[in-house]
């Protein structure tokens, strides 16, 4: 005798599949009905036996609803292409809602003036990121994701490339809220080796300026000085004609050792104070203060004096800092002899970095820069792309090492730099 849980299966099965049938069959009632659909055309085998295959079963049509975005036709060449926007519309920011119906979330769109193409990656580029994984070296450009990599990275002319290296490994001991670089309070030892590979792979890319930076290592007791002092010595020695920008921390305000490095050949001094005094404590890790950075700054200057060496900064703007607070901030600069500042659009990484406050335009940078010059900058860089080391070969050498050898004589600068001017005119005039 038949179990009575199989009877019931058994009858359950036929109104399953009755219900099922049913549900294929009804009809959905769609935004949009669509006219002259085209009939599935049997194919030659399905004609022939019937019996054998089943016709193709249409594919269910699919209909694009939103109406709120533009035609596609404005995406497609015509003979007439669209009128530029005025000032007005090109640096209004757009909003978008983003998410399911049920959460709902709306977010900034990026400002055109702030995208950059994707670091496809010429030849140089690709040598470049080859050397680097070669050597087991790590730089700036990498780790902090920048936006200007493909662009400094990939110029078709070596010489007028550059490169931001991170020495002391891609671990760093302090917590920024506007940097990406990995943090941790023991990060691993420093590599003995790394002096010498950077020294060979900057020779061996011919770049004319490089950019050695550092992550903060405040688990040794010298902070990393040595060991960077050691990196730009190696550096001269294999190639005197190359200029070397050290963008160094604040060394936990040890001035010793900002001395060490100062004293180790390198062209340029850099330290960037970041922000303006008031947000520090907010943007920056509790261990850097401002005027902390303004020492090592001032520190740097006295060690090799006033015509010796050019001391610089950066600031990025759009985090909510006030007008009078930058002016006060390029006050202070001022005061220290400061030579070359930078202003550029702090670019949010990730979620958990600070928020955007504002999206500073190109106009905005550019009252920015003409202000520095007026207060005695020897230099300003300023847009929304521009980093404390972006096109620091370009910027450099035209506008801070040639207004200086020219106005003061070669005889008042170092011997390599007189070397890299003159390279870099041969250069210019095998281009031209």
């Amino acid at each position: 005798m038949a179990s009575p849980s199989a009877s019931l299966g058994r009858i359950r099965a036929p109104i399953q599949r009755a219900i099922a049938k049913s549900s294929v069959n009804a009809v959905r009632s769609y935004a949009t009905i669509p006219t002259n659909t085209p009939e599935p055309t049997p194919s030659p085998s399905s004609s022939s036996s019937p019996s054998s295959a089943k016709p193709p079963a249409a594919r269910r049509p699919t209909y694009f609803k939103d109406t709120t975005i533009s035609s596609f036709d404005e995406f497609l060449p015509t003979s007439s292409p669209a009128s530029p926007l005025a000032p007005s519309d090109a640096y209004q920011l757009r909003t978008v809602e983003v998410g399911p119906a049920s959460n709902r979330r709306t977010i900034t769109r990026l400002p055109g003036w702030l995208k950059t193409p994707i670091p496809a990656g010429n030849d140089n580029y690709k040598k470049i990121k080859a050397d680097l994984r070669g050597l087991n070296l790590h730089t700036v450009c990498e780790e902090a994701r920048c936006p200007n990599i493909s662009e400094c990275w990939g110029g078709s002319n070596k010489n007028a490339a550059t490169a931001t290296i991170m020495l002391m490994g891609d671990t760093c001991t302090r917590g920024c809220r506007f940097c990406s670089v990995k943090t941790n309070r023991k990060p691993p030892p420093l590599d003995p080796h790394e002096p010498e590979h950077t020294a060979e792979a900057l020779a061996r890319w011919g770049l004319g300026y490089v950019v050695l930076t550092s992550v903060d290592r405040d688990d040794l007791a010298d902070g990393g000085a040595r060991h960077f002092a050691e990196t730009i010595r190696r550096i001269k020695a294999k190639k005197p004609s190359l200029l070397v920008e050290a963008l160094t921390g604040d060394f936990m305000g040890d001035l010793d050792m900002v001395k060490i490095v100062a004293e180790s050949g390198l062209d340029v001094y850099a330290h960037n104070v970041e922000t303006v005094e008031g947000l520090t404590p907010y943007v920056r890790d509790r261990r850097a203060t401002f005027r902390q950075s303004l020492k090592v700054l001032e520190h740097a200057k006295k060690v090799r004096g006033q015509e010796g060496i050019i001391t610089k900064t950066s600031l990025m703007l759009g985090l909510g800092e006030q007008e009078h607070e930058v002016m006060d901030a390029l006050k202070e600069l001022r005061n220290i002899d400061v030579d070359v500042v930078t202003f550029g659009q702090y670019m949010r990484p990730t979620k958990r970095h600070l928020q955007v406050e504002k999206y500073v335009t190109p106009e905005e940078f550019e009252m920015w820069r003409q202000r520095a010059l007026d207060m005695g900058f020897l230099y300003v860089a300023s847009g929304p792309l521009v980093r404390s080391s972006y096109k620091a070969g370009e910027a450099f050498i035209e506008n801070v090492l040639r207004k200086r050898a020219g106005g003061n004589g070669i005889a008042s600068v170092d011997k390599e730099l007189g070397e890299t001017i003159a390279i870099e005119q041969t250069i210019k005039s095998e281009g031209s």
